[in-house]
């Protein structure tokens, strides 16, 4: 019987398992044996997490926070949890053909981007294809960008990057947009946006640059008539909604209108008493680094809290100690 298993290891799931392991919970991690550290994994420079003046790659930081979660005692695994059993006190966790059994469960397993699933798109992440422009924004300065997706956070990536970019061109699939009229009319009144309608990427392009290749075009399908067309380009920013890695749960725990887990309040309490949430997978919202990670410092702290108000009471091994 463990105290605590952590299903993650983003920043939510390493930084519970560093106030976990500071706690004496010997927590167990399932990292994951293909999505280890979560999305920093695929991102090469972080110059906005506190700490890091100079910045940090994206791997280095995820495994600077696991070396420290198992220098407090952290057992890491490289395992996918395949089912979970949420019913009464004890949380079953399948891994493979193993059952863990513990008392107390954060579930940490972030969100995941939605890709555009064409050529060049996997191949040039992090060398000009990104998912957030806060994250990446900075990196491209003077540049020529373009945004993909109609929605209110295509909008805002868009309007954010002019902060860095000579030029923003947001290229949509339809002509009629998913984004609020608000957001869509300070987009359209920034100089510095363009609009590209009814089309879609076929193929994001890249040229090698002092060996490394870089983004250097778009091939795009203009989704009425069929023609296609080359656009040189610095950057690709996908902006078509993220999905929070949910599916363990789903039926388990109860889930909020965005699909996120539910929590009460600013806890990471969950529906089911016992199991706790955290990081991406309970916001919509933020999806940051730092909001997850402090994040998987709340859930540390509630399921440290449950433990201790829940704790087992110790043996009786004799008469004198019963009599007590």
């Amino acid at each position: 019987m463990h105290d605590v298993i952590i299903i993650g290891s983003g920043p939510a799931g390493y930084t519970a398992a560093i106030y976990a392991a500071r706690a004496n919970l010997k927590p167990i991690v399932l990292a994951s044996s293909v999505e280890m550290g979560g999305d920093l994994m695929t991102t090469t420079e972080v110059e906005n997490f506190p700490g890091f003046p100079e910045g940090i790659q994206g791997p280095d930081l995820m495994f600077a926070m696991q070396q420290q979660a198992e220098r407090f005692g952290a057992d890491v695994r490289m395992q996918d949890a395949t089912e979970l059993e949420l019913d009464g006190e004890v949380k079953r966790v399948h891994v493979g053909d193993e059952v863990l059994e513990t008392r107390a469960l954060i579930f940490a397993t972030g969100s995941a981007y939605r890709k555009l699933g064409v050529e060049g798109e996997e191949r040039l992440s992090g060398h000009g294809v990104s998912w957030c422009a806060t994250c990446d924004g900075f990196f491209f300065k003077q540049k020529q960008l373009i945004v993909v997706g109609g929605g209110d956070s295509a909008m805002e990536e868009a309007n954010f990057l002019t902060k860095f970019a000579d030029k923003v061109t947001i290229v949509h699939r339809s002509e009629h947009f998913r984004a609020s009229e608000v957001m869509l009319e300070r987009s359209r009144a920034n100089e510095k946006i363009d609009f590209i309608m009814n089309a879609v990427v076929e193929e994001i392009v890249g040229t090698e640059s002092n060996g490394t290749e870089q983004v250097s075009s778009v091939t795009l399908r203009d989704t009425t008539s069929g023609h296609t067309w080359s656009m040189p380009i610095d950057g690709v920013f996908v902006a078509i909604g993220s999905d929070p890695r949910t599916h363990l749960v789903h039926g388990k725990l109860d889930l909020t209108t965005e699909g996120t887990i539910a929590v009460d309040g600013r806890s990471s309490r969950t529906s089911v008493e016992g199991v706790f949430a955290a990081g991406d997978v309970i916001d919509p919202t933020y999806r940051q680094a730092v909001t997850a990670a402090g994040s998987g410092t709340v859930a540390a702290l509630d399921a440290e809290h449950y433990l201790a108000a829940h704790a087992v009471p110790a043996l009786v091994t004799s008469p004198e100690e019963a009599a007590l």
